[in-house]
């Protein structure tokens, strides 16, 4: 739902990926810290105005500007969209660990859920499965080597860009992944089994993603 949502909860927990200078951005320049709590005196609306969070991790990793993660307390007045929600406070419960790692893990594991959907290289399914750098980039010609034609070569290339590059991963890296199956070409009258199919795939990645990240978390003693 777009626009201004007035909910009478008044307090929702959510996620929220800082930049690596670990600064608030858009030239407000507050430092995030532990049990801090910044506030902003407006009415919240998402993408405009508002301390902003995602209730799913998944969707936080698409707004994401940096691999440092929070586990935030968005309170006061809230906006609320599905992919996100803003508040007039915003309180770092715990986290401000830089997951670019988990990160890299997640986006392989995302290109393993579609390898099957190409002959994949030898190279390449045992760089997605271990992550040995140095396979990476034997298993990157192997991909490119493998590229047929140009359907099949942009659906690599999203799922391989995805495994490579964890600031893309940051980003958009569950729809970048995902995006082979798309590029198989289901055709409009299977419309309604993608959109079942899109949305348990969004289902189990975030909840891969969550995993990996209340794991780190909790590994590096900080919840």
């Amino acid at each position: 739902m777009k626009g201004l949502l007035k909910i009478r909860r008044k307090e929702m927990k959510a996620w929220y990926f800082a930049h690596e200078s670990n600064k608030l951005q858009y030239g407000d320049g507050r430092k995030i810290k532990i049990g801090e709590t910044h506030t902003i005196d407006c009415i919240p609306q998402c993408c405009k105005k508002g301390l902003h969070g995602s209730i799913k991790i998944l969707d936080a990793l698409s707004f994401a500007k940096g691999s440092i993660i929070y586990r935030v307390d968005i309170k006061d007045k809230i906006d609320k969209q599905n992919d996100k929600i803003c508040g007039q406070s915003r309180t770092y419960l715990y986290g401000g660990i830089n997951i670019e790692k988990e990160l890299h893990v997640f986006s392989r594991w995302c290109a393993l859920q579609v390898i099957y959907l190409w002959n994949a290289p030898q190279v390449v399914i045992e760089y997605l499965k271990t992550g040995n750098e140095s396979l990476r980039t034997a298993a990157w010609d192997a991909t490119r080597a493998a590229a047929s034609d140009t359907a099949w070569d942009a659906a690599r290339a999203a799922a391989w860009d995805a495994a490579l590059d964890a600031t893309s991963v940051a980003r958009a890296v569950a729809w970048d992944a995902a995006s082979v199956a798309r590029a198989v070409a289901w055709d409009a009258a299977r419309a309604a089994a993608w959109n079942a199919a899109w949305a348990v795939a969004r289902d189990s990645q975030n909840k891969k993603l969550t995993q990996l990240i209340n794991k780190a978390i909790k590994e590096r003693g900080i919840k």
